[in-house]
């Protein structure tokens, strides 16, 4: 039986150009401007087509802007297609936003009680899970607590285990593996699989390719609202691996300030595993090197180049910088390499987005001299991380009466 149907499914959005002197007048005068000054059409999808088998896992990949979320927010009826035909057959629910219905006055009780309605459940039905919700999501010593004073985790572990109990025939799951650390991921594949195993349909859109892997039968890449390849998921994620070590860097994902005097310019950024193999999935505690190519278009003083890992969610967690160790560097014109050794990737199991900058080692962290979204990494399981890192320490123990103890390293935290 399928589950669901795209059709031939396109989707257009209209993006206006505002005339050069659109801020200034009444609104009703500045629309009116906007109106005249034209706009473009941007195909988010062009003709995009596939079936899901009921109890099957679709696997959607791809780059930010790919396409990826606007095929959930279509089957989930947020928008509606511009061309194609979409045909849903059962319950659908969709976790594409965790926690997006909690009201930070109420306490994780009355959210669970809240949440849990907007996506569809009964009252009844929600008593009847609340304590398996707390449980699974470990709060059970705030839940009367008012969630506003959560730590981020506990907040979206729970949106997250408020959805995990919903008992749907087809599941839209949007980077909802980002929650939390290594034990409450493997807590959430255990729970998607659970469902899988018991008939639920699913159609899961994320940036972690180990997730994907491991949690889907079928995969197909997006590319510019294009389906670029489908198929078995290791084959279609070694596809766009490959894709991703070739493609130009781009602008980056968050707000940042560059410079208008193009200096110097990011050309390329390239992250090696420890056999010298270009590559965007790296174990945990392995080994990477970053080479930073750049283009210095006038002699630069002083400056510093970094690379920086965020999350899907757009956090920063950490970053490297030829700054670190107080080195100045100078950029003769011409281009260069700057080449970044990391002996341990100390990172979570989860996907990162990657930048890289060349800025003045004296400006302020958002102004740089050029700037660009460079990568998309997988952090796939390797040693065993709990938190959003792990430190190299050593440690030794020590025997009473004894001036000093056998010492031992230790590599993970």
């Amino acid at each position: 039986m399928i589950d669901l149907t795209f059709d031939c499914v396109s989707k257009k959005y209209r993006i206006y150009r505002e005339a050069e002197d659109s801020n200034g007048g009444p609104a009703a005068l500045r629309k009116v401007r906007r109106l005249i000054s034209g706009w473009q059409d941007f195909w988010a999808l062009r003709d995009v087509s596939f079936e899901v088998e009921r109890g099957e896992a679709l696997g959607i990949i791809g780059q930010n802007g790919a396409g990826k979320s606007t095929i959930l927010k279509l089957l989930y009826n947020i928008t509606a297609p511009t061309k194609g035909e979409i045909r849903i057959n059962g319950r659908l629910a969709a976790l594409i936003e965790v926690a997006s219905g909690f009201h930070p006055e109420l306490t994780g009780r009355e959210n669970v009680y809240l949440n849990g309605a907007l996506l569809g459940m009964k009252r009844r039905e929600i008593a009847a899970k609340l304590d398996s919700i707390v449980d699974f999501a470990g709060v059970a010593a705030f839940i009367d607590t008012p969630v506003k004073r959560y730590s981020s985790g506990m907040y979206l572990r729970l949106g997250f285990a408020i959805a995990a109990h919903l008992d749907p025939d087809i599941l839209l799951l949007d980077e909802v593996l980002a929650v939390g650390d290594a034990n409450f991921q493997a807590k959430c594949i255990s729970r998607i699989n659970q469902l899988k195993h018991g008939g639920t349909t699913i159609v899961f859109v994320s940036h972690n390719l180990s997730a994907v892997e491991s949690l889907c039968d079928r995969v197909f890449l997006l590319r510019q609202g294009e389906v670029y390849a489908s198929g078995p998921a290791r084959q279609v994620i070694s596809d766009y691996e490959q894709m991703l070590t070739t493609m130009p860097a781009s602008s980056p994902t968050h707000l940042t300030t560059i410079s208008d005097s193009r200096e110097a310019e990011i050309v390329s950024v390239s992250l090696l595993n420890s056999a010298g193999i270009k590559t965007t999935m790296f174990p945990a505690g392995d080994p990477v090197r970053v080479e930073v190519e750049y283009v210095a278009y006038a002699p630069l003083q002083d400056v510093a180049i970094e690379v920086y890992f965020y999350s899907v969610f757009g956090n920063l967690h950490c970053h490297f910088s030829t700054s670190t160790d107080g080195a100045r560097l100078n950029l003769e014109p011409g281009r260069g390499t700057i080449e970044f050794f990391c002996a341990e990737m100390g990172l979570e199991v989860a996907a990162f987005n990657v930048e890289a900058s060349v800025k003045r080692r004296d400006a302020d962290f958002s102004e740089h001299i050029d700037h660009k979204h460079v990568a998309v990494i997988n952090i796939g399981k390797g040693k065993p991380i709990h938190g959003l890192f792990h430190l190299a320490h050593t440690w030794k123990k020590k025997t009473p009466g004894a001036s000093s103890g056998s010492h031992q390293s230790a590599e993970v935290g």
